[in-house]
């Protein structure tokens, strides 16, 4: 749901038991112990970059005071010791960044799992309405990178601010007390300052770029997807309209952001440059007067910069951190939803031999729409149904019950196990892949060979499909490839191959002639199929 701010309801949650909720499972759960020890390493090496930076920092003002002292034996004795430093933080700075990335890329790949199975679970993908999630698919494939890469980032800049804090501070504090407590009033000013400004704004504006850009993206997909039937239709200037419409919406969010983000460079420029002229403005007394010398000004410079960057970390970051927020708000909502349980199913299902109905009432989803009202029947083994009548009589929402994507209800379905029940719907779906696997689907392997698939071929008269070069492991997208009679007898090639107990036809044949059909039809009986069939010819009865 959203708000009258324009938020998602769980944006108004702690943005910290937001962040908990997406990713504590992963370090709790099964790969809990690879997460926290990996975890533990990257710390280590972040401890080892910190203090090497520091003793790279007290050799660079060693180096410019043995130059203002003109001593040359100082400069290069500073010079070798420098060389010892970098010889190791290059590699400890190269192996940090490698193991991040890495525990990034295993984090996204647990989350990403955790979440597919959340959608593929009890169909969830099927009964989830636009109004309780936009699109699933950008929030599965690009929100989860984008937390996982974020939380790690911000999670190890955090604790390697704090270290930089802990480290740098003492350097400071030996250098100079007074800037140490301008630092401290300078970071709280800009923090607050830029919390106070751009923080909400920021933060609602991503979230409805991240929306914004996934319905664009959605509908530059679905005419890909059906690229044929707006080609028949010559529909390009109606595709048009509306791939303009969610363009100059989204192109109207990005001004705002524009707008929003300008003031925040601003800010940012702003508060960066000031802090470079800080030091030298409080420390240049002590250094015109001697106290200091040029290089512990350097040192003492450098200290700050490091302390600063530790303490003003929101600011530093604010865009990026207000991009991260709006993801979270995503995945929170998409989380919540799979994880919740599914409505209570009123229609009762449970295992037979035959399919047997009783008093089964079927009701359009989210609503109180009666489409079937008290139906009894039996279909013994071996025998067959035709479910025929007007358009939009039920018929369709009949044959979801039966398969049990529809639940909303009442009665009572008796049918043999899931899988000895095979669907063939009007449009058969076609993955891009081999021959093989189309056979197959949704299945991944076959008691049956080769030689049994190209029978099965023959049967529908598509055994010109494996003649070809690469036979049954040809690729190509068959969806586009073949006709639409020819990707019906494929389907029924498919369910040959399963050979079910039950099969459910929903005007599976409709693209095929009475010939074709007729024969296809015989061959079930003959296995004594039981079959379920919506049609409207008079051949199939």
């Amino acid at each position: 749901g959203i708000t009258h701010d324009g938020l998602p309801m769980a944006a108004h949650a702690s943005a910290l038991q937001r962040f908990l909720t997406v990713a504590r499972p992963y370090w709790v759960g099964d790969r809990r112990v690879w997460a926290w020890s990996v975890l533990a390493g990257i710390v280590v090496l972040m401890l080892a970059d910190t203090q090497l930076a520091v003793m790279l920092n007290d050799q660079t003002g060693e180096l410019t005071s043995a130059l203002a002292a003109r001593d040359a034996d100082r400069f290069w004795a500073a010079v070798r010791q420098m060389l010892w430093v970098l010889a190791f933080a290059v590699p400890v700075f190269a192996i940090y960044y490698y193991a991040r990335d890495a525990y990034a890329n295993d984090w996204r790949r647990w989350l990403t799992q955790r979440y597919l199975d959340g959608y593929l679970r009890e169909r969830r993908y099927f009964h989830l309405a636009a109004d309780e999630i936009d699109n699933p698919d950008q929030r599965i494939a690009d929100d989860v990178n984008t937390f996982t890469g974020r939380s790690l980032h911000f999670l190890l800049i955090l604790l390697g601010s704090l270290m930089q804090l802990v480290a740098f501070s003492a350097v400071l504090w030996r250098l100079s007390h007074t800037l140490v407590g301008f630092l401290v009033a300078y970071a709280l000013a800009g923090t607050v300052l830029s919390l106070g400004l751009f923080g909400r704004p920021l933060i609602k504006l991503n979230h409805w770029q991240l929306k914004r850009e996934a319905d664009f993206r959605f509908r530059l997909m679905r005419v890909r997807e059906n690229a044929e039937s707006i080609a028949f239709y010559g529909g390009e200037a109606q595709e048009r309209h509306q791939l303009q419409q969610r363009l100059r919406a989204t192109l109207l969010n990005t001004r705002r952001l524009i707008r929003a983000q300008f003031g925040l460079n601003l800010f940012q420029r702003g508060f960066s440059q000031l802090s470079l002229l800080v030091p030298s403005v409080v420390l240049a007394h002590d250094v015109l007067s001697g106290r200091l010398e040029v290089g512990q000004a350097v040192q003492a410079a450098g200290a700050f910069a490091a302390v600063l960057g530790a303490v003003s970390l929101i600011i530093d970051n604010f865009e990026s951190l207000s991009r991260f927020v709006a993801g979270i708000d995503r995945l929170h909502g998409m989380a919540a939803v799979l994880e919740a349980a599914p409505p209570a199913a009123g229609i009762d299902r449970q295992e037979g031999r035959e399919l047997h109905l009783r008093n089964l009432t079927v009701q359009a989803p989210g609503s109180d729409r009666v489409l079937v009202e008290k139906l009894s029947l039996r279909v013994p083994e071996g025998g067959s149904l035709l479910i025929t009548g007007a358009s939009g009589c039920g018929k369709s929402s009949l044959l979801r019950a039966i398969a049990g994507l529809w639940t909303q209800g009442s009665g009572q379905v008796s049918h043999p196990p899931r899988e000895e029940v095979f669907f063939l719907p009007q449009r058969p779906y076609l993955q891009t892949g081999t021959l093989r696997s189309q056979l197959l689907y949704p299945s991944q392997q076959s008691p049956l060979d080769d030689e049994a698939l190209c029978k099965i071929l023959d049967e529908v008269q598509l055994r010109h499909l494996a003649d070809a070069d690469g036979g049954l492991d040809r690729v190509r997208d068959w969806e586009k490839v073949l006709s639409g009679g020819e990707q019906q007898r494929l389907a029924f090639a498919r369910l040959l191959v399963h050979a079910p107990r039950l099969a459910i036809l929903d005007e599976a044949t409709s693209a095929l002639d009475d010939a074709n059909q007729q024969r296809l039809y015989e061959r079930l009986r003959a296995r004594g199929t039981t079959l379920i069939s919506i049609a409207h010819r008079a051949a199939v009865a």
